[in-house]
């Protein structure tokens, strides 16, 4: 590609990297000159990810369920011993979940939510920090967490719990690790039509671009996968050198603004006009 590989030489590993988020990342950080390894348990749209990024070799597949830290710990093996180091870590994999109300929240749901998303999260963050500390690589960390983690509305009381988590265990992990030179971060995305997004939805994708553009204060750009990955590759590369502990959210300002209230406002402006 035309420009700096932002990452050349470096090894990635992206959890849940077979669809959405995760596939547009490992597509990115593979044509910015990055080794990648996609960690999912979509056995066969993981094989079929890797096999059509170029040139072949790139990318590779590894079955992994976040829900089982050997898993974890076995991937980013895989990673060190066929290249020689990790320099990455994108812990992507999430579920949304049952999306019930809190008053019909289910126990056995809310267990499943936090074993992917959090446990997920914390055991990758544990194992590619141990990785990376090993071979004294000043790695960057990124879990994917969600406008969910700053506001409520936005996703059921699980996932919402989940995502603040997530954010918590990012904050204590840029601290603790910061000693070895591992930077740690997470990026929060707004709605994106992915298939995970979709399906918690029960939408079709363009439904749930139009509801994230009705309600985004940014007017003109849809939210995409790529936009979130460009995000994960700022945050993976050089150029966040000294970005550590941060929460980067693509939202267009969509969290920094109360909408009913704007609305009132809309509504009491248009009348004195």
């Amino acid at each position: 590609m035309a420009g700096k590989l932002r990452l050349e030489g470096k090894v990635a590993v992206i959890t849940g990297g077979a669809s959405g988020i995760g596939e547009a990342t490992a597509r990115l950080f593979a044509a910015h000159g990055a080794a990648v390894v996609i960690a999912d348990i979509q056995d066969s749209l993981g094989c079929s990810v890797a096999a059509s990024i170029s040139p072949p070799g790139r990318c590779t597949f590894v079955r992994c369920d976040v829900r089982d830290e050997l898993q974890i710990a076995a991937a980013v093996d895989h990673a060190v011993k066929t290249h020689g180091r990790l320099d990455v870590m994108f812990s992507n994999a999430g579920i949304v979940g049952s999306v019930a109300g809190f008053l019909d929240l289910d126990m056995a749901n809310l267990d499943a939510v936090l074993a992917v998303n959090v446990r997920g999260t914390a055991a990758a963050i544990k194992h590619a920090g141990r990785a990376m500390a090993a071979t004294g690589t000043p790695g960057s960390i990124i879990c994917t967490a969600s406008v969910a983690a700053l506001q409520a509305g936005f996703a059921p009381a699980a996932y919402t719990a989940a995502k603040h988590a997530i954010v918590g265990l990012v904050k204590s992990a840029a601290k603790e690790l910061g000693k070895n030179g591992v930077r740690v971060n997470c990026v929060s995305p707004y709605g994106v039509a992915t298939p995970l997004a979709c399906e918690g939805m029960r939408l079709p994708p363009e439904k749930v671009e139009e509801l994230s553009c009705a309600c985004s204060s940014l007017k003109g750009p849809v939210l995409k996968a790529e936009d979130v990955a460009a995000a994960a590759l700022f945050l993976a590369s050089g150029e966040s050198a000294f970005v550590s502990g941060h929460n980067l959210v693509v939202d267009g300002a969509v969290t920094m603004v109360n909408g009913t209230a704007a609305r009132i406002i809309e509504e009491l402006a248009t009348r004195h006009v």
